[in-house]
């Protein structure tokens, strides 16, 4: 009889056993992927800060691989806010292999919908489409990519504060910001990030990000910062791409001329006002 009840029992305690680690592991992913309250409050207001509006720019960009080697890049950038959308388009002026090489992106406030952006190369005189598994390539041999040039939905992330300290002299939150939606990580390709948000203005000036592929981090920084007709813009900040502690390649982003309430044309934002040039 003893013989008998024990089979069950033991069969009964195995079952429980499984059930109960199940419940732990899901505890423990929850707990993981929980949100932060005040961390998510934080990035909601970097999100919604003002970052003006028909705004015209002039944008240095420097290439430098790990050899050290130098390549600079000129181009001129134009922004229009479409009700809570944002349109761009940039030109590249010079060296003459890239010079009218156009992008443009139509940044959408929704976050179910996918942003819109078209390169158009010159050279072939033909617009490509940036499909959704290309935004996480690197744009025009930047560490900077496609993706980098959007607005990445709040809602598509969880927030961690991790701490607070200073940067520069300046008070920030120390926030990882960790994408809760696959799709989101095959955009950008990235796994995560450790952000530093300025208390004063709400404004990212470092991050830390960790790559799908290729066991390698990037590094965003801002090095000065500008504050034009009541806006915070940075002006000079940096994209570096590391394996391990090895410099990959770095890119140097020098903005001037920065020129806000310009009369610009919605009709210009278009796919032929990308292939017609500045």
């Amino acid at each position: 009889m003893s013989v008998l009840i024990g089979k069950p029992v033991k069969a009964w305690s195995s079952a429980g056993l499984a059930l109960v680690t199940l419940a732990l592991s899901l505890s423990v992913a929850l707990a993981v992927r929980a949100d932060d309250p005040t961390a998510r409050e934080i990035m909601e207001r970097v999100d919604a800060r003002d970052d003006g509006d028909n705004q015209i720019s002039d944008i240095e960009m420097t290439l430098i691989d790990k050899r050290g080697n130098k390549r600079v890049r000129r181009l001129r950038s134009y922004t229009k806010d479409k009700g809570e959308d944002t349109y761009s388009m940039m030109f590249f002026l010079s060296p003459a292999d890239v010079r009218d090489t156009g992008f443009l992106t139509y940044d959408y406030d929704d976050p179910e919908r996918d942003d819109d952006q078209w390169l158009y190369l010159p050279a072939l005189k033909k617009t490509k489409r940036i499909a959704s598994s290309g935004k996480s390539g690197s744009f025009m041999g930047s560490d900077v990519s496609y993706a980098d040039l959007t607005k990445r939905p709040v809602e598509k992330y969880d927030y961690k504060l991790l701490k607070e300290t200073e940067l520069d002299g300046h008070p920030v939150w120390v926030i990882e910001a960790v994408p809760n939606d696959e799709d989101e990580i095959e955009e950008t390709g990235y796994l995560k990030s450790v952000q530093f948000i300025r208390k004063d203005n709400y404004v990212r000036v470092r991050s830390k990000i960790w790559l799908k592929k290729g066991r390698r981090n990037k590094y965003m920084e801002v090095k000065e910062l500008a504050r034009i007709d009541g806006i915070w813009v940075p002006t000079l900040m940096t994209m570096t791409t590391k394996k391990g502690k090895q410099t990959q390649h770095k890119t140097i982003l020098r903005t001037s001329n920065i020129r806000f309430g310009q009369p610009l044309d919605f009709d210009t934002f278009s796919v032929r006002g990308l292939e017609t040039g500045p």
